[in-house]
């Protein structure tokens, strides 16, 4: 039985969204009732907005006699040892329940069994993994790493297990002891595709070559990945002198370790490009075994390519419903992306050190719309922060899920031990008349140490037990904001704010689902339909009616002016259309890796084509980007996921959100037709459910291009 991990759902750059939503006479008057009436602003700091506006301060324990609670309240975890202790249990666990699954005398449906054996291993492995990658304690870490090494070796035995196998294939196909309904038909398919994923129905020596195969996969990758984020050296007399001491130099050489985007100056810019970017022989080398070991492996479980296997069970379901979203959108977004470059050659003409530069290059773009943005915003960006600090930034999100979901973000108070730094706050997730549905670890400061991405970690997923209670999920959030000081609380960038609603969608996926089985609880689902939550938090964090309702001065509590705020929402809406092309382009160039490559065709080969026919801007001889793709191992085939999911959050806005973004209608009919559900249906009947339609991909693409289509 295949261990599900927890997604580790991470903002990256290349994914942040670039909505808008126009602002109307009707938007501007509702913009005045729900600051004026609806909600109790934030210059009288509630518990919520302390707890994120006070600095932290380790707690002294004077009890004496008062155990640690042990991390996450798990007793076996006072002391890093537990680890150890926590394998010995789940191995026990593991063969009791295997044992079950195998007697001709079970009492259990098949399925419920299979989610104990997932149950038992995900809430030890997916904490492990957590603890792993986080604790600053190195025993912790260390201990968690072994801990987690072993599980792999568990999973690997029970992935190989033929007889478990063959007993969930039987009752799928016979019927099983007690009768089972969709979900639990749903979800055992779900564990025998997981099966079949590893080679399991393959003959001994095909099973053998799969492991091989698999394990090469994940050593290419990790070295692939590594490789993305080295840097390039050429030697100083290859460049101009006055260029010399732009970059690090040493001895003969000069090191670039990135495409200094913001640097004013296009040749700097143009110079890092071609340097960080510059082909690398043992880096393409790395990529073809990878691609090359992912299209083996999907052949010898029986798929045409790697792209058919990664997309199995998805919302788009295969590599031709992917490329027919990707190729209309890169029709329809073409012209507007154009104008886009115009404007962008403008800035260029009126800005750049070489004025008589006449065309628009790769490096451009990143330079020219952050200035442009900033200008659209006319506002110094410190001043602008003061007014988004985390307390009020946390209580607009408590205002909105008040009103969406009738819930309440509560602090609660960490026991002794429970937590792995004394500045993690951790919430309850409160329901108006339905009490606790889970639990938020906030991990949010920076730390030396920490992992720099923002992401999203399952605990502990929901599922009904069988005494009828329901298991509560536990999440963590993990993002990297400055500390709070002792008379400034931890002030928060826009792009910041966006990203803590982005990780709260998440959050609250979880913690709204209510599934039978933890094996599909809350983000546990297709990775094009996982982002569908996180990404429409964008949207409200992109609306004035939300932001207006605590946008608020830290100190004073002065509301933020509606023309800043305006200002702000409308500098996200420029240059969508090439931030769209480009992201088209990228998703093409992945799907294209992953299916049937052309022989003898090298990767930089194919990705000049792509570049040259989806994207504005011509590809750089020399250059070979595709070496610095790193979400080539993680998102394999998947990278499309990010814009289906927008589409599909870009519907959901307009449908069901746009009009009011408080209305607890369609909160609750959000949380009952699609949260509530996880991954225990099909996405597709989930987005059926709640728009009354079906997501076609031409529907999806047209929700993204009417967004651009709206005026400023």
């Amino acid at each position: 039985m295949p261990l599900k991990h927890s997604m580790l759902l991470c903002i990256k750059n290349a994914f942040k969204t670039k909505t808008l939503f126009p602002v109307s006479k009707l938007v501007k008057d509702q913009i005045r009732e729900y600051s004026s009436n609806r909600f109790v602003h934030t210059t009288q700091q509630s518990s919520l907005t302390a707890a994120f506006n006070t600095k932290p301060r380790q707690k002294l324990s004077f009890n004496l006699r008062k155990e640690d609670a042990g991390l996450f309240g798990i007793p076996e975890l006072r002391n890093h040892n537990g680890f150890y202790l926590l394998k010995e249990n789940v191995e026990n666990s593991i063969n009791e329940l295997v044992n079950e699954a195998l007697s001709p005398n079970r009492k259990r449906k098949m399925v419920e069994i299979f989610d104990s054996l997932s149950d038992s291993l995900c809430r030890v492995a997916d904490m492990s993994e957590f603890i792993r990658l986080a604790h600053p304690n190195e025993a912790y870490t260390k201990s968690a790493e072994d801990c987690c090494i072993a599980l792999s070796g568990l999973v690997e035995c029970l992935n190989t297990n033929v007889e478990l196998y063959q007993a969930l294939k039987n009752v799928l196909e016979t019927g099983d002891i007690i009768p089972i309904d969709s979900v639990d038909e749903r979800v055992g398919k779900l564990f025998l595709f997981d099966f079949e994923q590893s080679g399991i129905h393959l003959d001994e020596v095909k099973r053998k070559h799969f492991v091989q195969l698999n394990e090469s996969i994940l050593m290419l990758g990790t070295y692939f990945s590594q490789g993305c984020q080295k840097p390039s050296s050429i030697l100083k007399s290859q460049l101009p002198e006055k260029l010399q001491n732009c970059f690090s130099l040493s001895g003969d050489n000069v090191t670039v370790g990135g495409l200094f985007s913001d640097h004013y100056s296009d040749l700097v810019r143009e110079a890092a490009y071609k340097i960080f970017l510059q082909n690398n022989k043992h880096q393409n080398e790395l990529l073809d075994a990878l691609i090359n070991a992912r299209y083996a492996l999907a052949q010898l479980v029986g798929f045409p390519t790697y792209a058919h296997r990664s997309l199995r069970g998805t919302l788009a379901d295969n590599p031709v419903n992917v490329m027919n979203f990707l190729e209309t959108l890169a029709k329809e977004v073409s012209k507007k992306a154009d104008e886009d470059y115009s404007a962008i050659l403008k800035l260029k003409m009126q800005y750049s050190s070489n004025p008589q530069s006449c065309t628009v290059k790769p490096w451009d773009p990143p330079y020219y719309t952050a200035l442009s943005r900033q200008e659209r915003c006319n506002v110094n960006n410190t001043e602008l922060f003061a007014y988004f600090s985390l307390g009020c930034c946390m209580e607009g999100l408590n205002n909105l899920f008040k009103c969406l979901y009738d819930v309440h973000l509560q602090p609660v108070e960490v026991e002794h031990g429970e937590v792995w730094s004394y500045d993690v706050c951790k919430l309850a997730v409160v329901h108006g008349t339905e009490g606790v549905l889970g639990y938020i670890y906030c991990d949010f400061y920076e730390r030396i140490g920490k992992p720099i991405q923002d992401c999203h970690f399952t605990i502990q997923g929901g599922r009904l037990k069988e005494d009828g209670t329901y298991q509560l999920p536990i999440v963590v959030l993990q993002l990297n904001f400055p500390p709070p000081q002792a008379s400034v609380p931890s002030l928060l960038s826009p792009g910041m704010m966006e990203n803590l609603f982005h990780e709260f969608g998440h959050a609250m996926h979880s913690m709204l689902g209510r599934t039978k089985y933890q094996h599909v609880t809350g983000t546990r689902c297709s990775t094009d339909f996982a982002e569908v939550p996180s990404v429409l938090m964008e949207y409200f964090a992109s609306d004035p009616r939300v932001l207006s309702t605590f946008a608020r001065h830290y100190k004073t509590g002065e509301p933020l002016k509606m023309e800043i705020i305006h200002n702000l929402c409308a500098a996200k809406k420029l240059f969508a259309a090439s931030d769209l092309q480009l992201q088209v382009f990228y998703s093409i160039l992945d799907q294209v890796y992953h299916g049937k490559l052309p022989a003898e065709t090298s990767t930089i080969e194919i990705l000049g084509a792509i570049q040259n026919k989806y994207y504005g801007i011509a590809h750089v001889p020399g250059t070979a980007w595709q070496l610095r793709f790193v979400h080539l191992v993680g998102y394999g085939a998947r990278y499309y996921s990010y814009l289906l999911s927008r589409a599909v959050a870009s519907r959901i806005w307009e449908k069901c959100f746009k009009e009011d973004p408080f209305s607890q209608t369609m909160g609750e009919r959000y949380r009952r037709e699609l949260l509530s559900h996880g991954g225990g249906r099909p996405p597709q009947e989930l987005i059926e459910g709640l728009l009354g339609e079906q997501p076609t991909m031409d529907k999806l693409v047209s929700s993204l291009i009417n967004e651009l289509e709206q005026e400023l």
